[in-house]
């Protein structure tokens, strides 16, 4: 059972993220995995914009539209929000694609997984930051 609220947006948008970034990374993977495969034509998994709309609604104190009842009033921040964003998965093929119809460029999917790295362990590494803080506040450490 999900609580709302407990956590702050930040730590919310956080686990988003990585979660996202997990998917992308297969998804990138996958590409290269496919690199020699005719006619195969790579993805990537489009979320930045998604996610940003939906911690702006969020935090913008907007009603959701997701109540229990017609007559309940909903409760500024709660609702799908972020966990509701999924992305959107977009076919990324290359501009000049190979004589088999491949449309992988290795060299590029290779910068987009090392990016994509990179962001996800940035994510994990502040969400840990942010659960110490909370683990030293029911410490009661300074």
């Amino acid at each position: 059972m999900r609580i709302d609220g407990i956590f702050s947006n930040t730590i919310d948008l956080l686990g988003k993220s990585v979660d996202l970034r997990s998917k992308n990374q297969n998804l990138i993977a996958s590409n290269i995995a496919n690199a020699e495969t005719p006619n195969f034509i790579p993805k990537t998994l489009a979320f930045d914009e998604e996610l940003q709309s939906a911690l702006k609604s969020r935090s913008g104190g907007q009603r959701s539209l997701s109540v229990p009842h017609s007559r309940h009033i909903a409760v500024r921040g709660t609702g799908a929000g972020i966990q509701s964003v999924s992305g959107k998965i977009l076919e990324t093929p290359a501009s000049t694609p190979g004589k088999d119809g491949n449309a992988v460029e290795l060299e590029n999917e290779m910068g987009k997984m090392a990016e994509n790295q990179v962001l996800f362990n940035a994510s994990v590494q502040l969400l840990n930051k942010k659960f110490d803080g909370l683990r030293s506040a029911i410490k009661g450490a300074l």
